[in-house]
């Protein structure tokens, strides 16, 4: 007999494929009920991600064994050496998919997740070749490393190809309501919009409607989003929420964001949450100087190749100046001169009007585009590094101007100055050049308020990954100048963009 199954746990689709045990067998036009097989995701990817690394590290084996273990300085080198060896290769691999994100299938896009497999297998043949020659004792021949990496790359596509595919057909984006409030929501809808492949916003409504009619609503949708709404109804809606099993994803406020730091406090019967509301220990402040000189200084020699022949290059172009010196913002808004390559053209704001860049902005010259493009022209900022006035990893400087800009919108917005200014940071890293204003405080004030010297080492790892990624040095739209305002002020009514787009997916 069939086991009865909760409608709330289920979905019912009109879907083209349904699971059988020898694959997929073709159900045209038939309206089937589909068991969520939500709760088992993790499980299956986990699974599909040790595949990969098992065949990663089974061709790793093959070139140990054929080409490298007979290099060892050793006379012999034992079974479990050679166990130890592949088992280490297996490790790094992880540690490294992990960092990066190679295991996150149905998260990041097909693109992405490619990405991050090939840079996960780089940086771990590059390091394992290194252990290679230590243990050799000398250089050994890359070629055979080279020409596993090629291997592997060639079958971590076609494997996550496939995973991919059955993932897609398996787990059907979410059929979702949003739920907003006075503040815009179609910059939100948007960005939804653009991972349709997970998430699909089929309606919205807003929270002054009542939470009885939109429980109502609510019954022919798999989960909500719970837009920028006032705490008070944004609390009801989330119990209602969790009482009913329904799914919701919420926009956190600053608030939500301070408390994730908090620590937890078990004296009483009663349960605190303790925000100090001081920033970094001496011990952490202590740790964070030391990583920034031990990373900064030999970056510093090993780029300097690289930053004598992009002076060369801008020198030759226009023969203006080669770098380019501005006031910014670092820790407690203090000012201090960062020092760039000069990537647009001479006096580029000769107006004296202070402006982000935009979307194919003119005054970027060509080398200009290729320095943004490859972020060679943040390079001088590692003399900024060692000289104190930044860190490796905070938030992004900002223009005294700018800053009051923002301030004017956002009183909140100083929080951020809490910690030194960075080179890179968390709202550089999972945000972009022309992420909002207020969206890149609530990343930055995550980061002060879940610092850890780990976070910090992730964050450098996983910068590496930025870099590569084009969305990451997109200029500003030309409704989002400097302040928010201007971005609210192009804002259409939200229940017409969604109708439009769920229009134009039909």
């Amino acid at each position: 007999m069939r086991r009865a199954i909760n409608d709330r746990e289920d979905c019912e689709y009109l879907f083209e494929y349904t699971m059988s045990f020898g694959g997929f067998i073709k159900k045209r036009g038939l309206r089937i009920k589909m068991r969520n097989y939500d709760p088992y995701k993790k499980t299956i990817l986990f699974f599909a991600s040790l595949v990969n690394i098992v065949l990663m590290s089974l061709v790793f084996m093959y070139v140990w064994f054929h080409y490298y273990a007979a290099t060892m300085f050793v006379a012999t080198f034992y079974r479990k050496g050679h166990y130890a060896m592949i088992g280490l290769y297996a490790l790094i691999l992880f540690f490294f998919s992990t960092m990066y994100g190679s295991m996150k299938i149905g998260q990041y896009r097909r693109l992405e997740v490619m990405l991050s497999q090939y840079l996960s297998l780089f940086l771990s043949n590059m390091v394992m070749y290194f252990v290679i020659c230590l243990l050799a004792f000398g250089i050994v021949n890359p070629m055979y490393m080279i020409a596993a990496m090629a291997v592997e790359m060639t079958l971590s596509t076609i494997w996550n190809f496939v995973i991919i595919h059955f993932y897609n057909r398996i787990f059907q984006p979410w059929k979702i309501l949003l739920i907003y409030g006075e503040r815009p929501a179609a910059d939100l809808v948007y960005k939804v919009e653009a991972r349709r492949d997970k998430y699909a916003i089929y309606d919205a409504v807003n929270i002054d409607e009542g939470i009885d009619k939109i429980a109502e609503k609510m019954k022919d949708f798999q989960a909500v989003i719970i837009g920028d709404i006032s705490a008070e109804k944004r609390n009801d809606m989330l119990k209602y929420c969790y009482a009913h099993k329904m799914r919701a994803y919420v926009i956190p406020k600053l608030s939500d964001i301070i408390l994730m730091g908090a620590d937890r406090i078990h004296v009483f019967d009663t349960p605190f949450l303790l925000s100090k509301g001081y920033t970094l220990s001496f011990d952490q402040r202590l740790f964070k100087r030391a990583l920034d000189l031990i990373i900064a200084i030999p970056m510093t020699v090993i780029a300097s190749p690289f930053m004598l022949i992009t002076a060369i290059a801008i020198k030759l172009y226009d023969g203006g100046p080669v770098f380019y010196k501005q006031v910014r913002c670092t820790k407690y808004e203090r000012e201090f001169e960062i020092y760039k390559f000069r990537s647009m053209i001479v006096n580029a704001e000769s107006d004296g009007v202070a402006k982000l860049a935009k979307e194919n902005d003119d005054r970027i010259t060509p080398i200009g585009k290729f320095i943004r493009a490859t972020r060679i022209d943040e390079l001088p900022q590692l003399f900024n590094i060692i000289k104190g006035d930044m860190s490796f990893v905070g938030p992004r400087p900002e223009r005294p101007e700018i800053m009051k800009q923002y301030c004017e919108e956002m009183p909140e917005f100083p929080f951020r100055t809490r910690v030194k200014a960075g080179l890179t940071g968390y709202a550089q890293v999972y945000g972009k050049y022309n992420t909002t204003p207020y969206d890149k405080l609530k990343l930055d004030l995550f980061y002060i308020e879940n610092y850890s010297l780990w976070t910090d080492i992730k964050l450098i790892l996983m910068t590496v990954k930025t870099v590569l990624k084009k969305d990451a040095t997109e200029g500003v739209s030309d409704n989002q100048v400097t302040a928010e305002k201007a971005d609210d002020a192009a804002q259409e009514p939200v229940e017409k963009i969604v109708k439009e787009i769920v229009k134009n997916n039909q």
